[in-house]
């Protein structure tokens, strides 16, 4: 019987961690050769250290050649794990920093997409206040899908999140920050485009036979289509998705205000009976309910409570 090797890793060293951030990298940034500006070092350098990484682990975790880059089924186990791990070690360091009564390190901060273009999101106005006040910390700003920045949240991946309210946890600690408006879009192709006034639908059943496109997790546009039974015939997974699928004419779909303006000023879509056809949605700020986040991210907190505290939605 042939036994199966085993991987040679016993206690991760200060170069394991090091291989681990440059793999993380690489799978990030789609490749070795794309991963070489964001590390700084040259490519045969990248691979380099992705090979020292796999003798380490006694893993095959990337494949690469004509076809791109791709990881393999352990590869995408090991990068998430990466993941767990250095966000561990960056809580570490925050603690360490923290006892120290100062602030470094790094704070990652996820936002959901298409919120700069709001205006009343004060995000921008608290990253000038925290810049200030903690000028020694690598701020890392990422746009994701709802469920990916709770996810993230609540792996430590990310410190802080900003995301749409659509359900509570109780591992979650939530506060209001602003709202937008929500209306539903169709494209300069679409049937309803030149109707009339008279000739709109005039209630939530009128457009159950019109097509629609709606996000695809759950979220505040998931739980209003399915109560008011939209027939969702096309799915997006983010706000520009969704933009695009309205743009075809094919079908109708809701976007925030804000950013529909730049197509309806176009004359590339227009609002459907926006009497009738919206609903506000809250955006709230999440961290983990426990344990106590730390000063960084409390620091941050407080920047972003400042920057809204003229605009955060009665309860």
């Amino acid at each position: 019987m042939q036994v199966k090797s085993r991987a040679a890793l016993g206690q991760l060293s200060d170069m394991d961690i090091r291989l681990l951030r440059v793999f993380k990298s690489v799978v990030e940034c789609g490749g070795m050769a794309a991963a070489e500006l964001e590390l700084n070092i040259g490519v045969s350098t990248v691979s380099r250290h992705i090979k020292d990484l796999e003798t380490r682990l006694g893993l095959s975790l990337c494949r690469r050649g004509r076809a791109g880059f791709a990881l393999t089924a352990e590869g995408q186990q090991i990068y998430d794990e990466t993941l767990r791990l250095l966000a561990g070690v960056d809580a570490f360091r925050s603690r360490v920093d923290e006892i120290h009564q100062r602030m470094g390190g790094e704070l990652h901060i996820a936002v959901f997409d298409k919120t700069a273009s709001n205006p009343q999101a004060h995000i921008g106005a608290a990253i000038a206040l925290f810049a200030i006040q903690a000028p020694d910390v690598s701020l890392h700003l990422h746009v994701a899908p709802l469920n990916a920045i709770e996810r993230g949240v609540l792996d430590g991946q990310f410190q802080v999140g900003i995301i749409p309210g659509h359900r509570s946890s109780d591992t979650l600690a939530y506060e209001a920050l602003f709202s937008e408006g929500m209306f539903l879009y169709c494209g300069a192709r679409h049937a309803l485009f030149d109707a009339s006034p008279d000739q709109e639908p005039a209630g939530w059943d009128s457009l159950r036979q019109q097509a629609f496109a709606g996000l695809g997790y759950h979220s505040p546009n998931m739980e209003l289509s399915q109560q008011v039974r939209l027939q969702r015939q096309a799915t997006g997974y983010d706000q520009e998705s969704i933009a695009t699928l309205i743009l075809s004419g094919q079908f109708l779909g809701f976007l925030p205000d804000h950013y529909a303006q730049a197509f309806v000023l176009k004359g590339q879509m227009r609002a459907v009976n926006p009497a009738v056809f919206q609903y506000q949605c809250r955006f709230f700020s999440i961290v983990r309910a426990s344990p106590q986040p730390a000063r960084v991210t409390r620091a941050f907190q407080d920047c972003l409570r400042q920057a809204h505290v003229a605009n955060v939605p009665a309860v």
